[in-house]
């Protein structure tokens, strides 16, 4: 048998220590305890369509996306591929609506292509059925006459853009518009007034499905002043909406 000086011991049996150590799965505090579950983080499906306005897409889910991987952010259309904006950047279309996958936010922006969008039946149809089974369903600016023409909103609350408020308004008539609101929630269903209001939004919806504090820290580091309350609302005066 042979012979091992103490520190050959020592040697070997700290390198035995090491390969049983990167063998052995981790289990928690103790040998009995669970595994630790990472939580599945909340998938946000923002839809898209040729004329959509860049800051109702990518303001919300730049507010979204600063929760890293509390979230899973991926972009609708009816095809995949690209979507050019009202702007001209497009961007790249993740799942078409018929095979979105499971959702737990859908966002649908505004812009001139809603314009053509609210007599395009099998868009309004594919939102209508992504509305209808999403916990949670939010329009920015003019995304809400989108909405509003699935007839998901009827008999409920909501704004939209206060420049195109007639329009928008008109394509759901059944729908009690607020129009003095930066953005409005009826249950599931949360709908924002122009462009820059979907940031707002997006944080009073962060605040509901995470908390308060947390849609402070987010506004804070993108350096965003956040209306947190719903009413502010002075362009609904400037366009002559309330005196």
């Amino acid at each position: 048998m042979p012979s091992f000086t103490r520190r050959q011991f020592i040697a070997t049996s700290a390198i035995a220590a090491l390969t049983t150590a990167a063998t052995t799965p981790v289990l928690g505090a103790g040998e009995n305890a669970p595994a630790v579950v990472k939580p599945t983080p909340l998938v946000i499906g923002m839809v898209v369509f040729e004329g959509f306005e860049l800051l109702d897409v990518f303001g919300p889910l730049e507010m979204f996306g600063m929760l890293r991987d509390k979230v899973a952010i991926t972009i609708l259309a009816e095809r995949t591929g690209p979507v050019r904006s009202g702007a001209g950047p497009s961007v790249i279309a993740d799942r078409a609506l018929s095979e979105p996958g499971p959702l737990d936010v859908l966002m649908i922006p505004g812009g001139g292509g809603t314009r053509r969008e609210v007599s395009n039946a099998p868009f309004i149809a594919s939102l209508n059925a992504l509305g209808t089974r999403t916990p949670h369903v939010a329009s920015i600016c003019t995304g809400s006459a989108l909405l509003a023409r699935t007839g998901l909103l009827d008999q409920r609350k909501a704004t939209t853009n206060k420049r195109a408020y007639k329009w928008a308004t008109g394509q759901g008539p059944a729908v009690n518009w607020v129009a003095a609101a930066r953005w409005v929630e009826d249950g599931k269903y949360f709908t924002s007034s122009g462009v820059s209001a979907g940031m707002d939004m997006a944080l009073g919806l962060i605040e509901k499905l995470f908390d308060h504090e947390t849609a402070v820290s987010i506004a804070r580091g993108a350096e965003y002043e956040w209306h947190a309350d719903k009413t502010w609302d002075p362009f609904a005066k400037l366009n002559g909406l309330v005196s």
